[in-house]
């Protein structure tokens, strides 16, 4: 999607480490008109299929996943990283290796939100390694729930966690495919054709 490249020109900063900060518009500070932009593209992408739940996980997923539920017509359920004393105990949990925090957490979806009857289209800010996306995926099967597709806004194709979800069968749509990057702000997409 050129919008969003260009955008991850513009204002995303490489660091060290293969990270991408791109917290001025997509995971700190946020714009509304490029995530409606992307819910567009992503319900382009997944015209025709029966997407009654979108799925992401906290924390920064979420704001992406309302625009596209927005678009879709459907309610968010997000995955929470921790349980709190408000949430049930009938829950489908999991542990998830977070890239970011450089820690593993439990994450938890109550029954009362996913069940056989739903059709998920998960969307998350990013795909790397895709532990965070295994988990979402462990979650929905656990459910009995229908995975219809998965949304991603960046994905760095030099890791591992794209390969690994298209090598399941799932229809994969990253809006913006990093190949490489190197710290002095050079940043190279794949070609997508849609």
């Amino acid at each position: 999607m050129k919008v969003l490249e260009d955008r991850i020109r513009k204002d995303g900063i490489v660091r060290a480490g293969n990270v991408l900060k791109v917290d001025s518009f997509l995971n700190h500070q946020l714009d509304a008109d490029l995530f409606e932009e992307m819910a567009m593209e992503w319900k382009r992408l997944f015209a025709g299929k029966p997407i009654n739940k979108i799925l992401t996980i906290e924390t920064s997923g979420i704001a992406i996943a309302v625009v596209v539920a927005r678009e879709f017509n459907v309610p968010v359920v997000f995955a929470k990283k921790a349980k709190s004393i408000n949430l049930d105990d009938d829950n489908y949990t999991t542990k998830i290796q977070s890239f970011t925090h450089n820690k593993v957490f439990d994450v938890i979806v109550s029954k009362k939100y996913l069940g056989p009857e739903d059709h998920v289209l998960i969307i998350d800010d990013f795909l790397a390694n895709g532990c965070a996306l295994m988990g979402l995926l462990d979650l929905v099967k656990d459910s009995g729930a229908t995975v219809e597709g998965i949304g991603i806004a960046i994905e760095k194709g030099f890791q591992r966690g794209g390969a690994l979800i298209r090598e399941k069968g799932y229809q994969l749509e990253s809006l913006a495919i990093i190949d490489a990057m190197s710290e002095d702000g050079t940043i190279v997409f794949r070609e997508q054709n849609r």
